[in-house]
């Protein structure tokens, strides 16, 4: 996925000037193309985030959108209160590129750990979410946010190459998409699962494979604004699993709830999670996400 980013970026750029791609001492394997290409509309700032967040946002106020690309946690635990005050505060045009989704950095230890940044990113009022699960969601979350500037955390897989859409998907903020289909009668299918980011294809290979009948809904671009629409998606169904590389608490299944707080809508949230109990733990992503409950209902 980050090498799409970069295809992405650099079509994008060639068209409008404006863009700005801001890094902090790392990635110049995935990012020289585009550095080569617009020396210009490049900078490194070094091992210093929350000056880069800073950085970023005065780019934008004088009319940048601003792509800060850096490894999921430096910049968002390290980066929140600039995150917060600097570019969620002022509705600035600035992208958080954040590689590295849920245990992709698994091998790096616990403070390498994408688990929480949903969390936090959900609680800032004007921040979109881009969660893509494939290649297919990640081009489309990308032209998505390059043609809507806004504060905006694109969440990216390391490494991922999964393909599970045959094209390239419609999306707009808080729609559910639908993924799969795997019994010609799930028109009548209440209980379904759902996912954001590339966790997708775990769910499909661990998980939904040992399920006879389900129906597969992703869910791209969302965040505090779009919980409003989640009601006239969830109404339809009995149960929605959420199958998610994050804590619960925070997570997506937490955010869905809440969309439907003082409401009476019957659905039953359940929540396929990344375990707690991995805290502390080291190993390669497969090793690690032994440790996402497995919750089918």
């Amino acid at each position: 996925m980050r090498n799409i980013f970069i295809e992405e970026l650099i079509k994008a750029t060639t068209k409008k000037k404006n863009i700005i791609l801001l890094v902090n001492d790392l990635g110049f394997g995935v990012v020289d193309n585009f550095r080569k290409k617009f020396p210009k509309n490049f900078f490194n700032a070094g091992i210093a985030e929350q000056s880069m967040i800073g950085y970023a946002a005065g780019l934008a106020y004088s009319g940048k959108h601003v792509f800060v690309y850096s490894i999921n946690n430096f910049v968002t635990f390290r980066c929140l209160e600039q995150l917060r005050n600097d570019v969620d505060y002022h509705k600035l045009p600035v992208t958080i590129v954040a590689v590295g989704s849920g245990l992709d950095y698994g091998a790096l230890g616990y403070s390498h750990h994408g688990l929480q940044d949903y969390a936090l990113i959900r609680t800032l009022p004007n921040f979109l979410i881009a969660s893509p699960g494939d290649t297919q969601e990640a081009r489309s979350c990308i032209r998505y946010l390059i043609n809507n500037p806004q504060p905006s955390y694109l969440r990216l897989s390391k490494d991922s190459k999964y393909k599970i859409h045959k094209s390239i998907p419609r999306i707009y903020p808080g729609k559910w998409i639908k993924v799969l289909d795997n019994n010609i009668e799930l028109q009548k299918q209440k209980n379904i699962f759902l996912t954001t980011g590339s966790v997708i294809e775990y769910a499909k290979s661990h998980i939904l494979k040992k399920i006879s009948k389900f129906s597969l809904y992703s869910l791209p671009l969302w965040g505090m604004k779009y919980k409003k629409y989640q009601y006239n998606f969830l109404k339809k169904y009995k149960s929605v699993t959420v199958i998610e590389d994050h804590f619960q608490d925070g997570g997506v299944s937490s955010w869905l709830s809440e969309s439907i707080t003082n409401s009476n809508c019957k659905t039953r949230i359940f929540s396929a999670s990344i375990s707690a109990k991995i805290v502390g733990k080291v190993g390669n992503y497969k090793f690690l996400m032994k440790y996402l409950k497995k919750v089918i209902k």
